[in-house]
């Protein structure tokens, strides 16, 4: 299947603009502690107060966004929220080989590039940020230095990106949305439940990993920053390869703790 080309819009119309300035000074508020700490975090959208939701429906429901990606996918496909998944991130720039290493490591968001029904669309809606680090889109040969309003498309498992720049305490602080949109192709119809539960899964497993192992401290933390650092760079070599291993130590950990239980 062809990439998805990354694309970059921009919210000029008053009342989007007015939501995403109402949105930061919410964020500011409501996150004060977390703004002024290190590292990253991330919040689902799902788990906001329901008058903030809808602001944040305003910009991911813009026909803006439903009509950039539209134009770029076969006729016929249908484009669904995956709203569960998506999140409010506030972005700190820390590299310190925990989970988060993977803005400015080159990376796929996502590692299901080998389904061929459906696509995954990644918006980076950034409601405040400034021009001093750029986004690097490899496959699509796209650069962009994100400012306040603007947003980038991207293919969330088939988009090799990273993030360029190095981090001044300056800088304006950067609060963006991460909203994803499945794609299902017209001959993929039927595939197209399996494929929702399938993103799903990455996103949790992913997430959860990544958040429990970012700016790690304890032996466990450590391990599995590496663990996910390490099938990041397995992932751009061929996506099976942390599918396979993981497997494998699924079926380890099974393994011993069937032993255990049978030796008791």
């Amino acid at each position: 299947m062809s990439i998805f080309p990354a694309t970059i819009g921009r919210f000029d119309a008053p009342r989007d603009r007015a939501a995403i300035d109402g949105l930061v000074r919410w964020v500011e508020e409501r996150y004060r502690e977390d703004l002024a700490k290190r590292p990253s975090k991330h919040v689902y959208v799902s788990t906001l107060p329901a008058p903030v939701v809808a602001e944040i429906d305003r910009l991911r429901d813009s026909p803006l966004i439903r009509d950039l990606i539209a134009r770029q996918v076969p006729a016929g496909s249908t484009i669904a929220p995956m709203k569960h998944t998506d999140e409010l991130y506030l972005s700190h720039y820390n590299k310190d080989r925990g989970g988060d290493q993977g803005l400015f490591d080159k990376h796929y968001d996502g590692n299901l590039r080998f389904l061929s029904s459906s696509i995954v669309v990644r918006a980076l809606i950034y409601l405040q940020s400034d021009d001093t680090y750029k986004v690097v889109f490899a496959d699509s040969q796209v650069e962009k230095a994100f400012t306040s309003y603007e947003f980038g498309l991207l293919d969330f498992h088939r988009e090799l990106h990273w993030v360029d720049g190095a981090f001044n305490p300056a800088d304006r602080q950067r609060i963006l949305l991460k909203c994803n949109y499945l794609v299902t192709l017209p001959e993929g119809a039927a595939f197209g439940r399996a494929a929702l539960a399938a993103n799903t899964a990455v996103f949790y497993v992913v997430k959860a990993a990544m958040e429990y192992s970012k700016s790690p401290r304890t032996p466990a933390q450590i391990a599995v920053g590496f663990v996910c650092n390490l099938f990041r760079r397995l992932n751009i070599v061929h996506p099976a390869i942390p599918l396979v291993l993981s497997a494998g130590v699924l079926a380890g950990l099974a393994g011993a703790i069937g032993y255990g239980v049978s030796v008791l």
